[in-house]
Order: C-alpha cells, then structure tokens, then sequence
C-alpha cells in the first residue's frame, strides 16, 4: 500500500485497500498496545492519502482518531510493563514482522500530519503552533539518538513552516529557515562523503541523500519566496529547476500552476497558455481536489487579466464550490476576492462587497496579510463608493498598515545574506550555508 501511495496510484484501488486495513486492524487480537501501533499505522496512511488528495474536510474524523490513537499509546507507556512492548515495535503478524516507530518519533510523525492538515485547511497559526512542538521534540531525541528519521522529518516540518511564514506575510523568517534547510541538506552531503571513505570532505559538494530527496521542494520554496518578493525572474528559474529535479506528479502540478501565474504577471500569454494546455483542470493528471480547484482559480485569474469577465465568474464560481466542499479556506478566500474584484470592474459594487466582506474576514483568521492586503484596497474603494465614510477610513486604516507591514518585512528580507539563495540553482551553497553548518 505504501508503494502505491507513493506511486499515485488509482483513488479507487487505494481506497480498498485501505478499507481491508481497517477490517484487520480491527479483527487483530493482540494487546492493546500493538492494536494502537498498528491502528496509527493505518491511520497515517489514511490520513495522509486524503491529504494528498485534498480531502480536507473529510480526514478530520480520522484524524481526530489518529490524535486519540497517540495519546492512547503514551498512557499506555507511562502505566509501565502493561504495555509489553520494546522501543521500536515488532509485531508478529503470522509469517510477516511488522516494524514501526518508538513512541516518541510517532508523536512527532503525528504533529507532522496535524501541521499538514492545517495548513490545507488555512489555518497558519495552528500548523505554525504543532511544528514549533514537533520541532522542539526533535531537538530532544536528536540530543538522545540522531535516527536519520529525525532528519527527515525535521526538513518536511521546516518546508511546512516556510509556506506558513510566506503566507503570513513574513519573508524574512521564511528565507532564514529556506537557509537553515539548506544547512542541514549541506551537512546531510557531508556525512555522505565521510561515509563513502572520501579523503577531503568538501563542503561544497551538495549530493547527498537528503539533498536529493528535497531538491526539487527546495526549488519551489525559493520560487515562492521569490514570487513573494516580486522577483519573477528568479521565480522562474526556480520553478524551472524544481520541474527539472521534480519525480512527484502533485509537486510538477503545483509548481506549473505557480509558474503559470508568474508568465500571467509578465504578460507572457504564450508561456501562460503553453502551460495552462497541460493543467486544464477538466484533464488534469491528477485526482487532488485541491489542485483541480487551484486550476480553476488560475484560470479564473487569467479571465481576470484579460478582461473575460464572465469567463472568469464561471471559473471561480468552480474553484469556490469546489474549496467550500472541503474547507480549502485559502482557496475560497482567494476566489471570493477574486470574484469580489470582477463585480467591482463590472459596476456591481453591492455584490462586490458581498464576495469581499467574507474574504477579509477568512483571510484575518488564516491569517494571509497579502489577501488581508488586497481585500482591504478593494473594500475602501467600494465604500468610497457608498459613501461610507467611516468604513472607507477603517479599510484605508487597515491597508495602510497592511502596505507597511509588508514593506518592512520585504525590506529586511533583502538585506539579509540569506537572500543570495534565491538565485542558486546548482552547484555549491552560497558561503552562508557553510558559515552556520
């Protein structure tokens, strides 16, 4: 089952077999103990394969039972001998042996999910809440026992906390911890050469391991910070290298999209267009919900610019019936701007307000400053347009302190050294990597 996940293989043959997990998990008749290992076995699984589908909505209940499946597990460590088991679990299963986590790196695997979770869901300051736990457990068992597992997972948490920190509206502190994944990815391709009975240990050797297996994410943060900062040449040279580095389909997809909008920023219409051919959200090769969703929003975007504004109400209609059904609350408040923005080219500003009203109010809980940002500019001019006076000054108020905000923080990202990153590509780290290895 796990190479078929990892694979992306057919929803409906997954979702069988996952199905017949469950009939053993619960038909197992050994202790308590190894029932609960094996039911957050199945559990991530599950979870993760919803995840990845963009079922957000409907994985809570499943990870809700996944969150009271860990903390059956600890209280049943902390009654003692009661739970029989050693530190890293194997169990029995007739001719086959079942391997799985000590306790303490599920619990950290489960915050991961968790982050995961939020994150889809748009809810920033929670999945920025469960890694700075996941990340402080990490520090605690690295100190014990440096697992490679540990590693891994460290670098997932951190990826997962750059996007939050990009949508928050804090560039600096994401471009601080892009360079801390680097640094560990660097260290990573250190080990790798002492390992292999290499002589000299250069440090600007970047092949190892872990590298590898993070590289094309590595790309698509940097282009996303990049894109962040208006930077669209770098942003797409980015975008280009995780295309180039990247075996995942949903990542491919993501980064297409991405860079689609970047080409539709530039008024490159035939890039746009040679891209947008392949991401149709009507063919898309992929059965993510969330990525079809986004499909229709960058399709919606594009009838935006190019002033097709039926075409574009018809679009982001489908992206937000389709984000609303699984609670894509980011998504939804993009479109609902989006769409609040095509009723206000239309001359339609009570329905603008309708669309733009519930969009702030979803993109101060997420919290996204930059949708906070565009909403605020949008709202002030509607009730300009009213004659609201004190709305109009709030709105005015609030995208002032949004703009300078942002500034600041787009300030201080650019003088940090760590800025440099945004243009490497291949090769050797930037020195700063090394400085802090």
């Amino acid at each position: 089952m796990q190479v078929m996940l990892l694979e992306g293989r057919g929803a409906v043959e997954i979702q069988a077999l996952l199905s017949q997990a469950n009939q053993s998990v619960e038909q197992y008749n050994g202790s308590q103990g190894q029932k609960e290992h094996l039911r957050v076995f199945y559990l991530v699984l599950l979870v993760c394969h919803n995840l990845n589908s963009g079922q957000v909505k409907s994985v809570k209940p499943a990870l809700k039972q996944l969150q009271q499946s860990i903390q059956n597990i600890t209280q049943l460590s902390e009654q003692g001998g009661q739970l029989g088991l050693p530190l890293c679990l194997s169990i029995c299963l007739g001719s086959e042996m079942f391997a799985w986590l000590p306790r303490e790196q599920l619990c950290v695997l489960v915050y991961l999910v968790s982050v995961m979770h939020s994150m889809q869901a748009g809810y920033m300051e929670k999945a920025q809440k469960y890694t700075d736990k996941a990340l402080l457990q990490i520090d605690k068992l690295k100190a014990e026992d440096n697992a490679s597992i540990l590693g891994s997972l460290q670098l997932v948490l951190l990826e997962h906390s750059i996007m939050c920190h990009l949508i928050m509206g804090s560039k600096a502190q994401a471009i601080k911890e892009i360079a801390k994944v680097c640094r560990l990815l660097n260290h990573d391709a250190k080990k790798l050469q002492v390992c292999t009975g290499t002589v000299r240990v250069c440090s600007c050797r970047c092949d190892g391991v872990q590298l590898q297996a993070h590289r094309a994410q590595l790309h698509t943060l940097l282009a996303v910070y990049a894109m962040s900062m208006n930077l669209s040449t770098a942003a797409e040279i980015q975008f280009n290298a995780a295309l180039r580095t990247s075996s995942n389909r949903d990542l491919w997809i993501f980064a297409n999209l991405n860079l689609a909008v970047v080409y539709l920023r530039c008024q490159r219409e035939r890039d746009f267009s040679a891209i947008m051919a392949r991401l149709h959200p009507d063919t898309l090769p992929s059965p993510s919900h969330s990525l079809r969703a986004a499909s229709f929003y960058v399709q919606g975007l594009h009838a935006f610019f190019t002033n097709r504004h039926n075409d574009g109400k018809r679009f982001l209609r489908e992206s937000l019936k389709m984000a609303n059904a699984e609670d894509l609350n980011r998504l939804t408040s993009c479109s609902l701007v989006l769409l609040g923005h095509i009723f206000l080219a239309l001359g339609n500003p009570k329905e603008a307000l309708n669309m733009v009203t519930p969009a702030m109010q979803l993109a101060s809980k997420i919290p996204d400053l930059h949708l906070q940002l565009w909403s605020s500019a949008i709202l002030k001019d509607l009730y300009r347009q009213f004659g609201d006076s004190p709305h109009e000054q709030e709105s005015s108020h609030n995208h002032y302190n949004f703009s300078q905000t942002l500034l600041t923080d787009h300030l201080a990202a650019t003088q940090l050294p760590e800025h440099q990153l945004v243009m490497w590509t291949d090769g050797p780290f930037p020195p700063l990597v090394n400085d802090k290895a």
